[in-house]
């Protein structure tokens, strides 16, 4: 990384002068909870964030996993937080916008518990199959092999109501082949799970995938988003591939407990829109398989309201029903 150049603009210099006169924070460390487990494209990302934030501040930002039933315990281990600013999170949309519809009862209310900070990075899904065992070397031929198979096929994701489930769902539909389901932990299992024909596809975070579709052993058949990602140009998107509106893909964001102080809000919406404005950042980001955002929250609840009925409209399609 370029530190350099992600120093090189002063902090202070892009706040008023009331906030600067607010004081010291962050005078320690700062916490910083993950849902999902190391290794996840959540976990590398926020890594990658608080590795920024922890030299323009000046204070370590440490991270914390704390996973389990789809990313609510660390969702929640933010709202139940102090909101004195020393406490954070990175927390999936999928928390926020797809749990509520997904589980029967949840540990935090998505409307009142948080104070939002920034949406912070895009991560578009990608529709995979191991080059080893599935013939189709496009999308429209996977589903014409799918459509064939007696008893249809399987395909994994990192859990029940997630983006990449209700991706693959949605693409069994739009293609008229029969899918069973498969849950794991992440990308870490589900990889190798293709790799040895256990599911034949997936609709996962491309983020968690580069590596391994460079290699070879997976094949990209198409990315969900409107254009194609500048890292893979190869790769057709969803409706260049055959299969016209699929552009959903997860996005995570910056959130902290509700009450936090207004102030420490808009400092590190602040530093994250500058530290994410470096081109050699952004260029980093892209190869990794994400897109860096950046905004101020004002635009995170914007976003967060704007997508609401999206996902809830996405799960029904899924057919996946309350736990």
């Amino acid at each position: 990384m370029h530190r350099r150049a992600l120093l090189a603009t002063p902090a202070l210099a892009l706040l008023p002068l009331e906030t600067r006169a607010q004081g010291a924070w962050p005078a320690r460390p700062v916490r910083v909870f993950v849902g999902f487990p190391p290794g996840g494209s959540l976990d590398v990302m926020t890594r990658l964030a608080c590795e920024v934030l922890s030299q323009r501040l000046g204070q370590p930002f440490v991270v914390e996993t704390r996973s389990g039933a789809s990313g609510n315990i660390g969702v929640e281990a933010i709202a139940r937080a102090a909101p004195d600013g020393y406490t954070l999170g990175t927390v999936s949309m999928h928390n926020l916008l797809i749990n509520p519809h997904l589980f029967r009862s949840l540990p935090f209310d998505p409307d009142r518990d948080f104070s939002w900070i920034s949406a912070m990075w895009d991560l578009p899904n990608v529709a995979v199959v191991p080059a080893q065992h599935v013939p189709g070397r496009t999308l429209r031929e996977f589903i014409a092999w799918a459509r064939e198979r007696p008893g249809g096929v399987a395909f994994g994701s990192s859990g029940v109501g997630t983006t990449i489930h209700l991706s693959g769902a949605f693409l069994a539909g739009r293609g008229g082949f029969q899918a069973q389901h498969v849950a794991y932990r992440g990308a870490a299992q589900t990889i190798p799970a293709l790799l040895a024909n256990d599911i034949q596809y997936a609709v996962d975070n491309l983020a968690s995938y580069v590596g391994v579709i460079q290699q070879g052993s997976i094949r990209a058949l198409g990315v969900a988003l409107t254009e194609r990602w500048p890292a893979l140009p190869e790769v057709p998107t969803m409706a260049e591939a055959g299969v016209p509106g699929f552009e959903v893909s997860p996005w995570h964001l910056w959130a902290g407990p509700r009450g936090m102080p207004g102030a420490v809000v808009e400092r590190l919406a602040a530093e994250i829109r500058a530290a994410f404005a470096d081109p050699a950042l952004q260029a980093r980001a892209i190869q990794m398989g994400t897109r860096l955002t950046g905004t101020g929250p004002e635009a995170l609840a914007a976003r967060l309201a704007r997508e609401k009925p999206i996902w809830g409209e996405m799960v029904r399609v899924s057919g996946a029903q309350p736990e």
